[in-house]
């Protein structure tokens, strides 16, 4: 049976942020950020050129799309973080991520976002493990939605961010190039 295409889109499906979060709950995301990029280097460090071009689905990003997009993304992720640790709920700024996966940098190897997905979780992890209870009650302005979040619920959503970008590249390596 052919999987729907929200299926493919949303192959873990969507982040909803629980009403309550435990201290293990929130330790499990941050482990999950932690080991995001070691995760992703182990899965596409050798891959082929051919390879990397291979969609999750059809009419979706590449392979290669998808490492840039979380390089992006994680790095914006983490800027907001800070941002909201040291303003109060400060505005924090969207970006077409479709627009930025169609960049000329998103053409490049792999291994520039795969460095800066290193060092950025190295960083993000250290920071995120450094903050106390109140420090992820602090909360940034997001004008698409139009809503707070908190940093407690923008982990969670970042630890599903990178599983499931992980489940994306799977559905690639799977489809080997047929979507």
């Amino acid at each position: 049976m052919v999987p729907s295409i929200d299926h493919l889109r949303y192959p873990i499906g969507t982040f909803t942020a629980p009403e309550s979060c435990s201290s293990a709950q929130l330790d499990a995301w941050i482990s999950v950020i932690e080991e995001f990029p070691n995760r992703l280097s182990m899965m596409v460090d050798e891959l082929t050129a051919a390879e990397l071009s291979w969609k999750y689905r059809p009419n979706g990003w590449s392979i290669l799309q998808v490492i840039h997009h979380c390089a992006d993304s994680h790095l914006n992720a983490f800027v907001r973080f800070k941002l909201a640790l040291t303003e109060e709920n400060p505005i924090i700024k969207p970006y077409d991520e479709a627009r930025w996966a169609e960049l000329a940098d998103s053409k490049l190897s792999p291994d520039l976002s795969l460095t800066l997905l290193h060092a950025v979780h190295t960083k993000w992890g250290f920071l995120l493990r450094s903050l106390g209870d109140k420090d992820f009650d602090r909360t940034y302005f997001h004008p698409e939605h139009q809503t707070s979040f908190t940093l407690r619920e923008v982990a969670g959503s970042y630890a599903w961010h990178c599983n499931h970008h992980i489940a994306h590249i799977q559905q690639a390596l799977n489809a080997k190039g047929n979507y």
